[in-house]
């Protein structure tokens, strides 16, 4: 290494202080948790706050909700205390009730009644029918009632007999006997005052019998002429006695019903369904409560349920009549469970319903209120989306099956009323969900106007550091946990700001925080102690690294063995080690891989074979493109850039993305064009852009650690570093490990700006500058890849000078 370089590696070299910025424990201004206040509200969300605050007020349609942000931020949590707490102001919408329709049973009608006064009307109506059944039948047997009823059964027979006696009267003058009994009426001659039997009339002479026949015949007659008007006299007798039974039963129920409809004067609906009732029972309480053979046949209770399923309202929504507007959370937003649903009961082989069969649904309990739906189940459901979007827009809710549309309902069901819809939609989803909506979905803009974006992280302040160390104090008491101290809040910011992966930034992904605090008091229980400490932090976290770190360490032993390729020491040509981040599970942990490049003459440009086999994704193969617009706009102002080249991930068998590769690949491939060795001791990561600066890569933390644990693993020798972007630097919260090295000097992170500090560092000798006159440094690795390419480019013209000119004509011969 020249003294240029080691000039260089020293100022490119960063201090122990630049890897992290750990929480100052001077300033925590507490001892334990429980010398703080508890902590209200979502902490560093103010933007969020806003919106959903506005989005609530605004109460004009299409003014819903979608609530973006990654999981465990405390959207889904903080959404639903705010609307509850906000829905306690508001008015309690009304209840609802289904009812029969008498007329059309398959349309029940719907009834919308002061909130908390469902149930009461559901109970006056069960006491109604309860004096029903107490009404009816005695009243019938009422002595006003019997008089009544014998005065027409006595008409009826008076007229009926009239006849009759008429008839026998001149049955009497031809000497002939008039038999009746209930069912018919009978001719018999007489002789002397006394009827014939068969054999005694056999004895007759002939002219006697002719003329008994000829008689009866003539009787027959009269009788049938006598009887003509007997059905119009069972009709007016028919008549006559409806008529006194729905004076009987109108009699009966003004008692009942007077009350009823005195009470709920106020209440059209309840009036009309009343009024229809009392018309409805003057046919039920004939058919069902009177017969003296249904009578028998069929006890109290099964006439009550009869009744009740007749008559007694179905309960759809209930409030109390004083907890404000409803906030309903469905956490599985299927059609029925959303819509509501009419449910079946088999009877005699078939599926029969009624309005007490209605079931509601979400929507309907939320109705007058808020609804809380998780994006990604609600778009998983069939029919849903469609059909909620349709809710929203006519503001009607409507109960209908979505198979009835595709022909595969096979029975008859019912077509409830609809009921005018009033509510908040209020939907928590990711920001690719949102995204997608907003492009695939003209609608979605329409109906959801209001944004609430919950930021992933939140500025590392004063008082966001009091803010979450009182939100530690409000979880632990309330999941009963031990109270922290001073020292193990500022271990958990610290943990919080390598999850933000910045230094002066925290994360806002609460659960994983309060995750960790769980299973470090855990770790205290263990210990029996009273207060959990930084300890107890530590343990807890690398319990968690070993529960998840089988594949990390799996692959760690098999570069060790040897079994993957990854040198740690000495030089090689066209090999550098790259730095990338698996994710496995809720694992992610960095993995170092050689890169390696081939160079040779030839116009078949830089060839990524990640990308030629279909393993290299999009941003992967953009890296090498803009690598490759580097190396020509660098090196090839005077001799064209016609080489073959190239470039592999080793060992990677799997999809590769990102561009992170993209300042190895570029050393790497200069590595092999001036044949320069690159030292091994390192690995690096970072993304160029077309003028060789170094970007900023994801990850940065992970990668330098899981290099460290090689080297660790094969030990540590003093030299080995990881090369990083200078951008980068703000976001390294390296762990302890890495740390306590690179203070012992036996390891070392880089930071650089540009491709020639990387080269440089990995090389051990100047890159070259290039001067005025477009020339590098003499001998730099930068003049040497500019040489190479001179000497490939005048092979080129050398091959081409040498070639036949092939089809021209032989001298003596024409064209």
């Amino acid at each position: 290494m020249t003294t240029d370089s080691a000039a260089l590696e020293q100022n490119l070299r960063l201090k122990p202080e630049q890897l992290t910025v750990p929480i100052d424990l001077a300033n925590m201004g507490f001892t334990t948790t429980d010398d703080l206040e508890p902590f209200r509200g979502i902490l560093g969300q103010e933007r969020a706050v806003e919106a959903l605050q506005f989005g609530v007020a605004m109460h004009r349609p299409g003014y819903n909700v979608f609530v973006m942000g990654d999981p465990g931020t405390g959207r889904f949590s903080y959404v639903l205390r705010y609307l509850r707490a906000e829905a306690k102001r508001q008015i309690t919408p009304q209840d609802c009730v289904y009812v029969n329709n008498f007329d059309e049973p398959r349309e029940p009608w719907v009834i919308s009644l002061a909130p908390g006064t469902a149930g009461e009307l559901i109970s006056t109506l069960e006491q109604f029918i309860d004096n029903l059944l107490a009404t009816f039948p005695a009243v019938f047997e009422h002595p006003a009632y019997q008089q009544k009823k014998s005065a027409i059964d006595r008409a009826f027979n008076q007229r009926y007999d009239r006849a009759i006696d008429s008839v026998e009267r001149r049955a009497l003058e031809k000497s002939i006997a008039i038999y009746r009994d209930a069912q018919n009426i009978a001719f018999t001659p007489m002789k002397e005052g006394k009827a014939l039997d068969e054999a005694e009339f056999s004895q007759l002479p002939e002219e006697e019998r002719d003329r008994f026949h000829a008689d009866i015949s003539a009787l027959e007659e009269v009788l049938n002429e006598a009887l003509s008007s007997l059905p119009q006299w069972k009709r007016e007798s028919s008549n006559q006695l409806r008529e006194l039974n729905e004076e009987t039963i109108t009699e009966a129920l003004q008692p009942l019903l007077e009350p009823l409809l005195e009470a709920y004067c106020g209440n059209q609906a309840v009036c009309e369904y009343l009024q229809a009732m009392r018309q409805n029972l003057l046919k039920t309480v004939i058919d069902q409560l009177v017969e003296e053979r249904v009578l028998e046949a069929k006890p109290d209770a099964y006439k009550k349920q009869m009744l009740v399923e007749q008559y007694s309202p179905s309960l759809i929504v209930g409030h109390h009549g004083s907890g404000g507007a409803p906030v309903v959370h469905e956490p599985h937003p299927s059609y029925d469970n959303l819509f509501g649903r009419v449910e079946y009961s088999p009877e005699q082989g078939g599926l029969v319903t009624s309005y007490r069969h209605i079931r509601p649904g979400a929507l309907h309990r939320a109705n007058g209120g808020y609804l809380v739906l998780e994006a990604e189940k609600l778009l998983s459901e069939p029919f849903v989306w469609d059909a909620l979007k349709r809710a929203l827009h006519s503001r009607l809710l409507k109960m209908e099956s979505p198979w009835a549309d595709m022909g595969r309902l096979a029975t008859v069901t019912l077509t409830p009323q609809v009921i005018p819809l009033n509510l908040k939609v209020v939907i928590i989803g990711s920001r690719q969900v949102y995204y997608a909506l907003q492009d695939l979905d003209p609608d979605f803009q329409e109906m959801f106007r209001v944004l609430v974006d919950f930021d992933e992280d939140l500025p590392r302040t004063t008082d966001s550091i009091e803010g979450m160390a009182q939100l530690l104090k409000t979880r632990t008491s309330e999941e009963g946990l031990a109270p922290l101290t001073a020292a193990a809040v500022a271990r958990v910011l610290t943990y919080s700001a390598r999850l933000a992966e910045h230094q002066t930034r925290l994360s806002a992904r609460i659960s994983d925080i309060f995750q960790l605090v769980a299973e470090a008091d855990f770790v205290r229980q263990l210990a029996s102690d009273p207060l959990t400490d930084t300890a107890h932090i530590e343990r807890a976290l690398r319990a968690k690294e070993t529960r998840t770190g089988r594949v990390s360490a799996r692959i760690r032993e098999d570069m060790v063995s040897g079994v993957i390729l990854i040198d740690t020491q000495g030089a090689a040509v066209g090999k550098c080690n790259g730095l990338t981040v698996l994710e496995v599970g809720d694992s992610v942990f960095g993995v170092p891989a050689r890169i390696s490049a081939t160079v040779y003459p030839g116009g078949s440009g830089i060839v990524d074979i990640e990308r030629e086999v279909n393993l290299g994704q999009p941003i992967h193969s953009k890296g090498v493109m803009i690598l490759t617009g580097y190396l020509g706009s660098r090196y090839a102002q005077n001799y064209p850039l016609e080489i073959s080249a190239s470039i592999a991930l080793e060992q990677s068998y799997g999809y590769v993305d990102g561009d992170s590769a993209s300042l190895g690949e570029v050393c790497t491939l200069i590595s092999a064009l001036s044949r320069t060795p690159l030292q091994q001791c390192y690995a690096i990561t970072g993304s160029i852009n077309q003028f060789g600066e170094v970007q900023a890569v994801g990850g940065v933390n992970e990668k330098i650690e899981g290099f460290f644990r090689l080297c660790e693993a094969r030990g540590l020798t003093g030299k080995q570093g990881a090369i990083i972007p200078r951008s980068n630097v703000p976001n390294l919260m390296l762990d302890e490990a890495v740390l306590a090295a690179v203070q012992a000097g036996q390891f070392a992170v880089y930071a650089v700006a540009h491709v020639d500090e990387a080269l440089e560092l990995l090389a051990g000798e100047p890159a070259g500058e290039m001067a005025a006159d477009g020339e590098f440094t003499a001998g730099s690795i930068n003049a040497r890849v500019v040489a190479r390419l001179a000497e490939i480019a005048e092979r080129d013209r050398e091959e081409e000078a040498e070639e036949p000119e092939g089809d021209a004509p032989a001298a003596g011969e024409r064209g």
